[in-house]
């Protein structure tokens, strides 16, 4: 088992660079195969739920050339088969992206179960929704089986505000017969980067980003060089990180607007953001102020920024109030925060935090992505040593995270857990 050990209690500072967006590759990189011509797809991060896709899609027949940790070539004109089953996939969530894709391309699609992180009830009904408005015939069991002899556009009103419907939808009606007009979508900016990409291979999309998406179909798409956004979520954990750690961090390789929400409450508790064309320097101005936080749809505070801001809170001078009102099992790093000190009461989808000025070294388990990225920053913001296991989250969605840690001045070491040799060895360093 690998673990993270981690002397914090130091100032981080420097220059990060933010990788491309993990949320967006892997709705861009399901919609590749959807053309029978060669696709480079430049600024995908290097992470495991990205290499597991691919993987997949290598698995049903398409060319996948990586030709480096960043970028990819995709050819669907080899693809032999419509079903994906494989270990590896059940593993991640966007798993669910190659229905859309396969169903658009070929009329049919049979995929495991989504799996991902245990943040709460995430069901695939509107997905299922959608398909079944565009004609298609839909099953479920062990796996999400979508048949279509033909896909025709239609009027498609979504009963909640989904990501990943969104995309889905919008994959299978690229290629439909006629007009689709989806209302309540996302508007995320992978949203939009999902839409762009697939109008550079020939689609038309209209309305990304707004409340309707609009979506002529078209006979069928052709190549294409694209390049993925920025990862927002990456972006603003290393933002908390330096207000965490009373660091002076600046991210680089971003697009400011997608980040206002987590600067505005950077801001609000005290900390110093300063903007450029594509980077934002975070400045801590010493402890932070307590504040109150609630998750919403883009352009709200995101989800997945909720655990890092509630380890800044933990160390806030005052109370603080989380409410999360997207997934309602996002909160079960508390448990793992309270070892460290923290002051956290849990009601409900409502966390109360009493803050306190400083947490302490502890022993932590990761019980998910984002949870995992938060654990860390709160292991490296306290004075000793903290050990982390169940890495393998974090590294679902963060690009060499220890690794850009260090560059940061930030003590910390990826190790085996049956290596004493290794960790006695860290422990005794002198930092």
């Amino acid at each position: 088992m690998i673990q993270y050990i981690v002397r914090g209690g130091k100032p981080l500072c420097g220059e990060v660079t933010i990788a491309g967006a993990k949320n967006a590759a892997l709705g861009i990189l399901a919609a590749a195969v959807m053309t029978d011509e060669e696709v480079t797809v430049e600024n995908i991060p290097d992470v495991s739920d990205i290499n597991s896709l691919l993987e997949a899609i290598r698995g049903i027949g398409a060319k996948v050339d990586r030709i480096d940790k960043n970028t990819v070539k995709i050819c669907g004109a080899t693809i032999n088969s419509t079903t994906v089953n494989y270990d590896y996939i059940t593993k991640i969530r966007a798993s669910y992206y190659l229905i859309g894709a396969l169903l658009g391309k070929y009329g049919a699609a049979s995929v495991a179960m989504p799996g991902g992180c245990k943040i709460g009830s995430r069901p695939i009904d509107q997905h299922i929704k959608g398909f079944k408005k565009l004609g298609a015939k839909v099953s479920e069991s062990d796996m999400i089986t979508a048949t279509a002899s033909e896909l025709k556009g239609n009027h498609i009103f979504l009963d909640i505000v989904s990501v990943g419907a969104t995309i889905n939808i919008m994959l299978a009606a690229v290629l439909a017969n006629g007009l689709t007009i989806i209302e309540n979508v996302a508007k995320e900016p992978h949203i939009v980067d999902v839409a762009n990409f697939l109008n550079s291979m020939g689609a038309n999309i209209k309305g990304a980003g707004t409340d309707v998406i609009r979506i002529m179909g078209v006979e069928k798409l052709h190549g294409s060089t694209y390049s993925c956004i920025p990862d927002q979520i990456e972006a603003g954990t290393f933002m908390c990180l330096a207000v965490a750690t009373k660091g002076d961090i600046t991210v680089k390789n971003i697009i400011p607007k997608h980040m206002e929400a987590i600067s505005a409450k950077l801001v609000e508790i005290g900390a110093e953001v300063y903007e450029e064309d594509d980077s934002i320097r975070v400045i801590s101005k010493g402890r932070p102020i307590g504040s109150t936080v609630k998750t919403r749809v883009y352009p709200g505070f995101p989800t997945d920024m909720q655990p890092q801001i509630a380890v800044v809170l933990s160390m806030a001078d005052g109370n603080s109030i989380i409410n999360e009102s997207i997934w309602e099992a996002r909160f079960k790093y508390v448990a793992e925060l309270r070892k460290m000190g923290a002051v956290i009461t849990v009601e409900g989808n409502t966390a109360f935090i009493e803050g306190r000025d400083l947490l302490t070294p502890a022993a932590m388990a990761v019980p998910d992505l984002r949870a995992g990225a938060a654990l860390t920053i709160a292991a490296l913001a306290a004075e000793g040593i903290s050990t982390l296991t169940d890495i393998e989250y974090i590294e679902r969605g963060y690009e060499d995270f220890d690794g850009k840690l260090r560059a940061l001045g930030a003590s910390i070491k990826k190790v085996d857990s049956e290596d004493d040799k290794e960790i006695t060895k860290f422990k005794m360093q002198v930092v």
